[in-house]
């Protein structure tokens, strides 16, 4: 009896030795990753030139707002999209589209709900949308096209990106 206690005392000790060594040679992923920044000015440019409304990027950001994502898909309802990690870490973008309006909404802040709330940034109504993972505002008062600032960021920071855009 003593013999088979010894026996599976040392059989854990070799296991748990063995595992230690395992870790110790696993790389280890330590806080955020490390979000690569694009330059988005060239396919900005290009935007502009081929879309049927005035595109809008942001400008003045601070240097902490990080742009990850960029693409414009000119047949698909000239649609554009600047995403971005804010610098309170949450996600922000700008999407544009001139499909049809709320099938885009829905679609862009994966079906978050309108509130009525309604907020003015530069003189221009912003409707808030609220949803389980993005919240978003959406312009008002525009033919042709769909403005949305949409991401799992604040409505403080939805508001400091709208405040940003320009569409020239």
């Amino acid at each position: 009896m003593q013999k088979t206690a010894r026996d599976m005392i040392l059989s854990l000790a070799l296991i748990v030795l063995a595992a230690g060594v395992i870790w110790l040679f696993i790389p280890h992923e330590d806080g955020e990753p490390d979000l690569k920044r694009v330059d988005y000015r060239v396919d900005l440019l290009t935007a502009r030139r081929a879309a049927s409304y005035p595109v809008a990027a942001p400008e003045g950001l601070p240097e902490a707002w990080k742009p990850t994502s960029v693409r414009f898909q000119g047949a698909d309802a000239d649609a554009w999209h600047l995403g971005f990690h804010a610098p309170d870490g949450e996600y922000v973008a700008v999407e544009q589209s001139a499909g049809k309006r709320t099938p885009f909404i829905e679609d862009k802040t994966q079906g978050a709900a309108k509130t009525g709330a309604t907020q003015r940034i530069d003189g221009r109504t912003w409707t808030r949308y609220e949803g389980d993972h993005y919240d978003a505002l959406v312009l008002e008062g525009t033919e042709g096209s769909t403005t949305v600032v949409t991401g799992t960021a604040s409505f403080g920071q939805l508001t400091k990106m709208a405040e940003a855009l320009r569409t020239e």
